[in-house]
């Protein structure tokens, strides 16, 4: 028997394979960046998210500026693959007292959630117009742009501005890959992360600019398998792990990767940071193919950290750092502690690997006595090979045959 189909029933059939596409100026968004369009792009999203298509679009047209207040987009819907085209300037009130937020998310402008298969791509910004909310204290702040409990997402070519807190945040997700992405605030904007990881796994940052007040990537606790490539950060606090173990938690991060990243005027470089008292582990953790340009200190473990103001006592118990590798790393600093591993006496720090170091003064460094120093406290078990400068006193050379 031979099956056949008419040309009307082959249309709709080519045009059920194509992913469903609304603007949201079909939902009434007026684009003026006066006008809140909050509510059309709620409007929008239920459009698309209640479609029968197997895929979606959510459009933000280009040339168009869309004020909003906190949204959030759940995945739980028809369309399993779903894309935001965002071309358009979103914009958030810059007022703190003309924040309105009845829903779950109030601590996010833009959240995702729930979402397995979904892409947010674009020429397009996000301005979270954070001056006003800087003046108030970090902890009455906002994330400009959340994904959480999500799956299989990819981000790229967006643009963040002037956050309120954290410009990005990654929480509870896997299978996340965010590139090409511009984000940027005044070097003493406080709290601004980059890039915020926490709970989650399988996540890459790749050929992206970040100038922020505040580490440009951050990693949390519950993180493995971070990979990080070609970014270049500065100004801020550089890329970190931690805070680990505050209040004596549990805290894990492992398996992250930092490849070809450039840092620029930054506070720090490269830095894992835990809580005395704290348990867990940072481990397997790799540096790779790092500069550093005017960087006051490029290197640095802090096992000592404890709260502001108060006095710093002795704890038997400390997040343990393990299997780090520092590989071909070189440039300029401006502090002079270039290198410092400050790790816990009762829980030292094990398996540092360093190799091929090679970190200066820059032309405008200070010079103190004439060249940058080390600090090296509790490290067992760990050798240096090739070329290292400053010299790592508690190393052990390891000879090549």
């Amino acid at each position: 028997m031979l099956f056949s189909i008419s040309f009307f029933q082959w249309v709709l059939f080519v045009q059920s394979m194509e992913p469903f596409v609304y603007d949201v100026n079909l939902a009434g968004a007026i684009g003026d960046g006066e006008s809140d369009d909050t509510e059309a792009f709620k409007n929008a999203w239920n459009v698309v998210c209640s479609s029968h298509i197997s895929s979606g679009i959510f459009r933000v047209p280009y040339g168009q500026k869309f004020l909003l207040q906190p949204l959030t987009f759940n995945g739980e819907c028809r369309p399993k693959n779903i894309t935001f085209q965002i071309d358009g300037i979103l914009i958030a009130p810059s007022d703190p007292s003309s924040w309105k937020c009845k829903e779950t998310n109030c601590n996010n402008w833009i959240t995702f959630q729930h979402f397995d298969g979904l892409i947010i791509q674009g020429t397009g910004s996000l301005h979270g117009q954070g001056q006003k909310w800087w003046q108030m204290g970090c902890m009455h702040n906002k994330v400009s742009f959340a994904i959480l409990d999500s799956k299989n997402v990819h981000i790229s070519g967006l643009t963040s501005v002037d956050s309120r807190k954290w410009h990005i945040s990654i929480e509870r997700s896997s299978s996340v890959h965010a590139s090409k992405l511009n984000i940027k605030a005044p070097k003493d904007s406080p709290n601004t992360d980059g890039i915020r990881i926490q709970h989650s796994t399988n996540v890459t940052i790749a050929s992206s600019i970040i100038k922020t007040g505040d580490d440009c990537i951050g990693i949390g606790d519950g993180s493995k398998y971070i990979n990080i490539n070609r970014i270049f950060c500065g100004p801020g606090h550089g890329i970190s792990i931690g805070s680990l173990g505050e209040n004596g938690r549990r805290e894990t991060v492992e398996y992250v990767t930092v490849r070809r990243a450039n840092f620029y005027a930054t506070e720090n470089g490269l830095k894992i940071k835990t809580w005395q008292g704290g348990h867990g582990y940072a481990r397997y953790i790799r540096f790779e193919h790092i500069s550093f340009s005017k960087v006051i200190r490029p290197i640095i473990i802090d096992q000592y950290t404890c709260p502001l103001h108060q006095h710093c006592k002795n704890y038997s118990t400390a997040v343990e750092i393990s299997n780090i590798l520092y590989n071909d790393l070189r440039g300029t600093t401006n502090g002079e502690i270039a290198v410092e591993l400050s790790c816990s006496k009762s829980v030292p720090c094990k398996n540092i690997r360093m190799k091929d170091i090679q970190l200066d003064y820059g032309i405008n460094g200070k010079m103190y006595d004439g060249h940058p120093k080390s600090h090296c406290l509790n490290v067992v078990q760990s050798w240096d090979e090739g070329y290292v400068y400053p010299n790592v006193p508690c190393l052990t050379k390891k000879l090549s045959y």
